[in-house]
């Protein structure tokens, strides 16, 4: 499918493939978006990780109350001394970690995938989900449409 082909009620302008774009293009694209999605599931872990980390560095506060108050002074300060606000890695608490991720890895990477879709689809994005999802709609079916219908029309 390519820009100059219009089927009525299919996907919008922006869902088309741009003229002279081909086929192993727009695959590739998908393909780097594809990473590009799984390196964003991988970061929300990462998030996971730093809030997680911190929630239970904060429980640690009770932790150590607790310990004092049953009369374990030694046990409070051995928690309050050996864990609480310890480094996860050397040198690093999570959220330097989370910091280090987005600046040395996620961004560049959001950044590169952004240039190729703009240089080589004309800013098209998802064009191999969409081109799949006309392969797959039953003509006719209205939970099959392309796109909700213009008010304006």
């Amino acid at each position: 499918m390519n820009e100059q082909t219009e089927i009525p009620g299919g996907p919008d302008r922006e869902h088309r493939r741009p003229e002279g774009v081909d086929d192993i293009t727009v695959e590739a694209l998908g393909a780097l978006s594809k990473a590009l999605e799984t390196t964003e599931r991988a970061r929300g872990r990462l998030y996971d990780f730093h809030q997680l980390t911190g929630t239970a560095d904060l429980q640690l506060d009770r932790a150590v109350e607790l310990l004092e108050e049953a009369g374990h002074p030694e046990w409070a300060a051995k928690v309050r001394s050996e864990v609480l606000g310890r480094n996860v890695i050397p040198g690093h608490w999570t959220f330097q970690i989370v910091e280090a991720y987005n600046a040395t890895y996620y961004r560049p990477f959001q950044q590169l995938e952004t240039s190729a879709v703009d240089e080589l689809a004309q800013g098209r994005d998802h064009l191999y989900e969409a081109e799949m999802k006309e392969e797959r709609r039953t003509a006719g079916h209205p939970d099959h449409v392309a796109r909700l219908p213009d008010p304006e029309l």
